[in-house]
């Protein structure tokens, strides 16, 4: 099966993750030879863009499967996903998969996710922990609580009708990105906020998004760029979203014709 799918890229950004970056790229590209990887690097001073482009001979030598990325400066979560779809779309990608680079989403799910995503009516499938129990790993009990009630927060001021709203590890079909990137709908926030703002946006667009568990483990290298400013961030912005949904009008995919 693992040959049986689309040309599919997978999105990841980096900072400081040099501990990671090897054995991500490795696990990644083994997934099928139709799987293809772009980094974004954020000029991580610890040397993974470098790290990554040593990596070109390996990976491109009669297709190019490997890619990078790499901007000036630490410019935001969110930013460099939007770089990665605009990529993805530019280059005729027909799946996206956003991940982490520290293992914390496991590489041997990216299959799982796009088989649902292939299916003919989804348009988005959200890698989850919480849609069946806790499935979270060497968090200490304090993340798992604040990770868990953020999104039953969110929830409650949104109305979304999805367990992990705080989710990173996301396939989208092409036409879903090209409907939630269009000028029509654009994207608000850049920090730990834009991955509610995609979900609240593709769920007021119409999309079909479907959950499926995942577990997800806390990284064992390298170190975190979790903060309590983030999830301030994210707090006030849901507000600003429920308010800003009032006055927006959002676009939906076109009918599609009755075979």
């Amino acid at each position: 099966m693992k040959n049986d799918m689309d040309k599919t890229l997978i999105v990841i950004p980096t900072y400081n993750e040099i501990e990671n970056i090897e054995e991500i790229v490795t696990a990644v590209l083994s997934q099928s030879e139709l799987v293809h990887l772009l980094i974004i690097d954020d000029n991580s001073p610890d040397g993974t863009g470098n790290r990554v482009k040593s990596l070109f001979s390996k990976y491109n030598s009669s297709v190019s499967r490997l890619h990078i990325i790499e901007r000036k400066k630490k410019l935001g979560l969110g930013t460099a996903y939007l770089t990665g779809f605009s990529f993805g779309l530019e280059h005729g990608y027909e799946f996206i998969i956003e991940m982490d680079a520290d293992f914390s989403h496991n590489p041997d799910d990216i299959i799982k996710l796009y088989q649902e995503c292939s299916k003919e009516d989804v348009d988005m499938v959200v890698g989850s922990r919480y849609c069946k129990g806790v499935n979270v790993v060497n968090w200490p009990i304090g993340r798992v609580l604040l990770s868990y009630f953020a999104s039953v927060y969110v929830r409650f001021i949104t109305g979304l009708n999805i367990m992990d709203t705080t989710a990173g590890f996301v396939c989208y079909r092409r036409r879903a990105l090209e409907l939630l990137l269009s000028d029509k709908n654009r994207i608000e926030f850049i920090g730990y906020a834009f991955q509610i703002e995609m979900k609240f946006n593709a769920t007021k667009c119409g999309l079909r998004i479907v959950e499926i568990p995942i577990i997800f483990t806390d990284r064992t290298k390298g170190k975190s760029k979790m903060s309590g400013s983030i999830f301030k961030e994210a707090i006030y912005a849901v507000i600003k979203l429920k308010v800003l949904s009032w006055f927006r009008k959002y676009p939906k995919l076109p009918a599609q014709p009755l075979s």
